[in-house]
């Protein structure tokens, strides 16, 4: 099916079928039986008698191969698993993972039925509308260092889209990204190890991008690309940005021996947190003021009660009169 797909693709005209099964050395029942597939698909193939078959391409093909055509990387999206709909993606490469799937193994889904954020909050993932997916990364770091892997997935989402739409997205600490206030991307990282020894770390990212509303409990905290710009953007090509520039600044980590000090003039430019006042929810619920990022990426603030300065690790952080 994909290889009558290749050939079509490369003709960007018509071409019989009598000629895409010389090509394949296929009957011409074996080709049609192909295009209908395609079609099933969701490939739009236009048949005209004496012409043949010609593939009207789309940009908003949103599947495995068209992911994989035109993908950059080198490691990271290879392989894909697609899934039409599933319960979360994290939790379909958690399986793959544990069965020995490679380092850059991505599962991405059309939609989600239990996706999830921050503190186990529902993910609206409706089909059509977002980028869903997840990454499995193995690197030889401690555990206590994966947090950093967390941050440095918020700056490449954040390049990303910047690059890709012109718009001015910024991350709300430690990884939350936002758009005119309102939340765009929730970043889920989970790990896999011992003590000493990590065995596999999932990044699971979900963006709205063509998402027109939200229910009505969401109004007010959630946005999309859609939503603050007025247009549509095609996921396919925000899906591979976001894993090439993930991957650059993923193989710029391991060379720095898992230090985020290379990162930090980058992330602190980005992030929106800095000099505002924020209620840091975790072991303990205080007010502060968020001073500045340290160069292992945690947060330092001064607490309103106290007046003491104090390096926050990890937990959630909201900005007072935001979000």
């Amino acid at each position: 099916m994909y290889r009558i797909l290749e050939i079509l693709r490369r003709e960007q005209g018509f071409l019989s079928g009598e000629d895409v099964g010389k090509q394949l050395d296929i009957s011409r029942a074996a080709v049609w039986k192909g295009i209908k597939k395609l079609r099933e698909e969701g490939y739009e193939i236009e048949a005209v008698t004496n012409k043949g078959y010609r593939l009207i391409l789309h940009d908003t093909m949103y599947n495995e191969k068209e992911i994989s055509q035109g993908l950059l990387t080198k490691k990271i999206g290879r392989p894909i698993y697609f899934y039409k709909e599933t319960d979360t993606t994290n939790g379909r490469l958690r399986d793959l993972a544990l069965e020995g799937s490679p380092e850059g193994t991505i599962a991405v889904a059309e939609q989600m039925t239990a996706g999830r954020g921050r503190r186990g909050r529902p993910w609206e993932a409706p089909a059509g509308t977002g980028v869903w997916m997840s990454i499995l990364l193995r690197p030889s770091i401690l555990p206590s260092e994966a947090s950093i892997l967390t941050l440095l997935a918020g700056l490449a989402v954040c390049q990303a889209l910047e690059e890709d739409t012109g718009m001015n997205p910024q991350i709300k600490w430690p990884n939350d990204i936002l758009l005119n206030g309102k939340k765009l991307v929730g970043i889920l990282t989970e790990m896999h190890c011992e003590m000493q020894e990590t065995h596999f770390l999932i990044v699971g990212i979900g963006i709205n991008v063509n998402t027109t509303e939200f229910p009505e409990g969401l109004r007010d905290v959630a946005t999309s690309l859609y939503i603050e710009s007025g247009r549509t953007f095609s996921r396919k090509n925000i899906l591979q940005r976001v894993l090439l520039n993930f991957e650059k600044l993923y193989d710029e980590l391991m060379k720095a021996h898992c230090s985020f000090k290379p990162f930090l003039s980058r992330y602190k430019e980005k992030c929106i947190t800095i000099h505002q006042d924020v209620k840091v929810l975790g072991k303990e619920t205080f007010y502060a003021h968020a001073q500045d990022i340290t160069e292992d990426g945690e947060l330092v603030v001064i607490r309103k009660d106290t007046g003491k300065r104090e390096v926050v690790f990890s937990g959630e952080v909201s900005i007072r009169g935001g979000k």
